[in-house]
């Protein structure tokens, strides 16, 4: 068994202290990122630095040479050398759980005058400190997170909330699917809500920053459920806002599901806000449901039309359709004029052309099936007309075509959807 070599531990310490020193020298650092050391020396030559480094107190010219050459600072972008992750890591996490047991032991952290005493906020800043580390270089560590939560929840000032969510964007840079990042986010906004008056301007900045994130980080949920978190903190006139900027972004992917949900949990705050005429009042803006709802239903259709076989559209045409029943239960004006718009939907998706491509094949899939969808939650007394319509669809032989393996699914929902069995 090789016995642990002191030098390589120390050398490790002293890169720690660097990278601390570093992070502490330049609060505004927004992006970390880890560098492979063959490209270190190209990077550095490319920046027309000389990497400048703190001072160090050591004498040991090797090991400062080492530490110059595994950071890199400039333009508030940190790069860390992959050569040194797992020592640094190791370092990192050994200071950071001696600093929680120093924590831990000091009994009385309050001096005679009944304020912290000047040893306990020490120690505190000794552990924000090395979990800040701990955690750039392993973002998973729980207990680093839990920590910061702890010693942060004790303080006033809106400024130290900030900085934790400067400090989780930090991490999110390199690790945008981080959960802890995100819970902690949420544990901020959430802390400082009933006392932040910026608290729409916040709401408004973590917006931008899920979009950024996702544009990077392609179907990522967790950015979008922070997103969608968001929803009921926002005002009025801040849904409406979103609702119209997040729209540019839909259209452009198409395929992401969550973009169309974090629009459906919009949609609903809207729709919450204008059954509560204090709200709407209080906003003072007019509220158009039924206008909101028919642009938003164009806005699919046309989408529909031109990305051939989404199915993230469909479903989201679906919430469209089952708001609007719900809304339009008790006019059958209304509910016949739904139906005739869907089915003339269904009759342009249902069409293969010559070049029988897969997307053609998934359209006309989805399009069938959210007919006989559609057909199961309109009211009863509704129910009758569509079946008629439907009667001279041809739906199972469509369905059959696009889907032919599942003949006896197709045969079992359109037995239920019309039953006179008059659609072959």
């Amino acid at each position: 068994m090789n016995e642990p070599d002191p030098n390589s531990e120390a050398e490790a310490f002293q890169m720690l202290s660097q990278l601390e020193r570093i992070l502490e020298s330049d609060p505004h650092i927004d992006e970390v990122g880890f560098i492979h050391p063959s490209q270190f020396g190209t990077l550095i030559e490319e920046s027309g630095l000389h990497q400048s480094v703190l001072s160090s107190k050591t004498s040991d010219v090797d090991a400062t040479k080492r530490v110059n050459d595994v950071f890199l600072n400039k333009d508030h972008k940190l790069g860390i050398s992959t050569d040194v992750l797992l020592p640094l890591y190791k370092a990192a996490k050994y200071a950071f759980m001696a600093a929680m047991r120093q924590h831990r032991e000091l009994i009385n952290p309050f001096d005679n005058s009944g304020n912290f005493s000047s040893s306990y906020t020490s120690i505190e800043s000794e552990v924000m400190k090395h979990s800040k580390a701990l955690l750039l270089l392993s973002y998973d560590f729980g207990t680093a997170w839990h920590s910061r939560k702890f010693i942060v929840s004790k303080k006033h000032p809106l400024s130290i909330f900030m900085d934790e969510l400067h400090f989780s964007a930090l991490v999110l840079s390199y690790a945008p699917k981080c959960e802890h990042a995100w819970s902690h986010r949420r544990w901020v906004i959430k802390s400082i809500a009933g006392r932040c008056t910026t608290l729409q301007e916040i709401l408004g900045k973590e917006s931008e920053l899920v979009e950024r994130i996702a544009e990077r980080s392609k179907m990522n949920y967790r950015a979008w459920n922070h997103r969608c978190w968001l929803v009921p903190y926002m005002s009025t006139e801040q849904v409406l806002h979103e609702l119209k900027k997040s729209r540019y972004w839909a259209g452009l992917h198409v395929a992401d599901s969550s973009c169309f949900h974090y629009r459906r949990r919009l949609m609903l705050k809207i729709l919450a806000d204008s059954n509560d005429e204090q709200k709407v009042a209080s906003s003072g803006c007019t509220l158009e449901i039924n206008k909101l709802w028919k642009e938003e239903l164009d806005w699919n259709e046309k989408l529909i039309k031109l990305y051939v076989g989404r199915e993230a559209l469909w479903l989201h045409r679906r919430f469209l359709s089952l708001v609007l029943i719900k809304h339009f239960s008790n006019d059958h004006t209304g509910t016949s004029i739904l139906v005739d718009n869907e089915l003339h939907l269904l009759r342009s998706c249902s069409t293969f052309p010559d070049s029988f491509f897969e997307d053609h094949q998934a359209q006309a899939l989805y399009s069938a099936s959210y007919i006989l969808w559609l057909v199961k939650q309109i009211p009863e007394f509704h129910r009758i007309e569509i079946q008629k319509k439907l009667s001279s669809e041809n739906l199972k032989d469509l369905l059959n075509k696009a889907s032919p393996e599942k003949a006896f699914l197709w045969d079992y929902l359109i037995d239920h959807a019309v039953p006179s069995g008059d659609c072959e």
